[in-house]
């Protein structure tokens, strides 16, 4: 870990310096930001207000998993090359995955960055940035293990609110579209009592609602042999005073267990939504991408999910084209998304990942192939999202106001918060003062493919302890920032559905 005394102030007679963080990939990396934002932080460093260009220090933090990642981050570093140059002093570091990949090659192509640093060492961040300012000098520093637990180290968080809290580490599987174990290391899962006594500092800041996160969070427990520990773990949740939603992401088919789903059904804050990736419905094709289980045993699960906790909303991960894939596999697909019937799916198209098997596999599939599928995978998903969301018309249903999630509210007058099972929902402005983190009773009059509305009045409003916090902050004297910006689509503050790559940190 690295020593406070590593992370040199930098504070000096003209003032803080500012820092920019702009954030790709899946939510471990969303995460991993919110750790190298308290490290600049407790560093001396202050969020930027502005955008692009504004800041002294920009922290590329990089996702390896699609196919142009590498051209879409030469392309903002070239940016950012003249920008530099008529700033003297201003310091550009590249971290997260494509820099444990890429290592020394992103200061030979854009020799104007100051640090390199890898999925291992983010807490060295501030003494590189030092380092590289004093000896004037690129500095790479690329561990090829984990150095700390990232959970020790410092952490500005997104949302007063809502908040990851990382379980595991790295991943123990060999998915052949996956490159994120080579870059992340095999599995290391956190202490049971340092994650409990991290949930219960958070919701003493006044944070409601968490997310468990890891690669494979359901295989918690294969550090030390017990494989009921994920479902333990959720039930020790389940025992915290103040905490109100609990959340993971994201399990995978092969270690989905029983047990875990009593502890679904039985631990009341643990909230009925599923984020199960399939990749694919075609026993072949699994068996290709190594994916260690069948159609049959996924949907299995799902039945005994529906059966134990009847209004879970499942969503799910594809991915179309996966080489060798036929007509025949992919109406396996089809198949088993009209059978699961899932909320919503994350559809990619396949694409070629360098340094992973399915790369170099024969029987690519033409794009034209992959796009026709995609599209009919689309439509289908769309149609079925719909009629479950019809579904909801009608219900009364508790939402956690959100922040920053509907993005016509100001104009509709509306607010926007997640029900239990993370649909969001978009209701009508109440008179009184409502505030992100406080909780609502809606009852859903219209549904779409990706949202519902309550367009009647707001039946009750909760204050809650989340909406002091959130007040709290917002109350500080600080310039609002920015942001920490994604390279993908949005997944709110936070939304637990991986808003992942195919196969990346989230798409197990």
């Amino acid at each position: 870990m690295t020593s406070s005394s590593d992370r040199s102030p930098a504070v000096d007679v003209q003032g803080p310096k500012s820092y920019e963080i702009r954030t790709y990939g899946c939510q471990m990396n969303v995460h991993d930001s919110e750790r190298l934002s308290g490290l600049l932080e407790e560093a001396g460093y202050v969020r930027a207000p502005d955008g692009e260009g504004g800041a002294d220090v920009v922290v590329f933090n990089t996702c390896a998993v699609r196919e142009n990642a590498d051209n879409r981050l030469y392309g903002n570093l070239g940016r950012l090359a003249p920008v530099k140059a008529s700033r003297p002093g201003m310091q550009i570091a590249v971290g997260g995955c494509l820099a444990q990949k890429d290592r020394d090659t992103i200061v030979k192509k854009a020799p104007w960055v100051d640090v390199v640093f890898g999925t291992h060492n983010i807490g060295k961040l501030p003494v590189l940035l030092e380092r590289a300012r004093v000896q004037d000098e690129a500095q790479v520093e690329i561990a090829e293990s984990l150095e700390a637990f990232p959970s020790t180290l410092p952490t500005r968080r997104e949302s007063a609110y809502a908040a990851w809290v990382s379980i595991s580490v790295g991943c123990n599987n060999t998915c052949t579209f996956c490159i994120v174990p080579a870059l992340r290391g095999k599995e290391k899962d956190r202490r049971t009592g340092d994650i409990l006594a991290e949930i219960e500092a958070l919701v003493g800041e006044g944070v409601s609602e968490i997310t468990l996160l890891g690669q494979n969070v359901n295989a918690y427990g294969s550090d030390i042999g017990d494989r009921e520990a994920f479902s333990k773990l959720l039930r020790a949740c389940g025992t915290i005073e103040g905490l109100e939603r609990v959340r993971f992401t994201s399990p995978h088919p092969r270690d989905f267990t029983d047990d875990v789903i009593a502890a679904m059904a039985e631990t009341a804050n643990v909230m009925p939504q599923l984020h199960m990736p399939l990749q694919s419905g075609s026993d072949t094709v699994l068996k290709a991408m190594r994916r260690s289980y069948r159609q049959e045993r996924y949907l299995g699960i799902i039945e005994k999910v529906r059966a134990a906790i009847p209004h879970a909303a499942i969503t799910t991960d594809i991915i179309v084209g996966f080489p060798g894939e036929t007509e025949e596999d992919f109406e396996q697909t089809l198949h088993v998304v009209r059978e699961a019937r899932f909320a919503q799916a994350f559809t990619f198209q396949y694409s070629k990942r360098p340094g992973t098997p399915a790369a170099t596999m024969e029987d690519q599939i033409p794009k034209e192939v992959v796009q026709r599928r995609y599209e009919r995978l689309v439509a289908l998903q769309e149609e079925i999202s719909w009629e479950e969301n019809k579904k909801q018309v009608g219900r009364t249903l508790e939402l956690m106001v959100a922040e920053g999630e509907g993005r016509k509210d100001g104009a509709t007058r509306r607010l926007s918060g997640r029900a239990p099972d993370n649909r969001l929902v978009h209701f009508t402005k109440p008179d009184q003062e409502v505030r992100p983190g406080d909780v609502v009773t809606v009852e859903i009059t219209y549904a779409a493919p990706h949202h519902l509305l309550a367009e009647g009045a707001v039946l009750d409003v909760r204050r809650t302890r989340a909406g002091d916090a959130w007040e709290k902050r917002n109350a500080a004297p600080e310039t609002k920032p920015a942001g920490v910006l994604l390279g993908l689509p949005g997944i709110g503050v936070p939304e637990p559905l991986p808003v992942a790559t195919t196969g990346g940190c989230a798409g197990h």
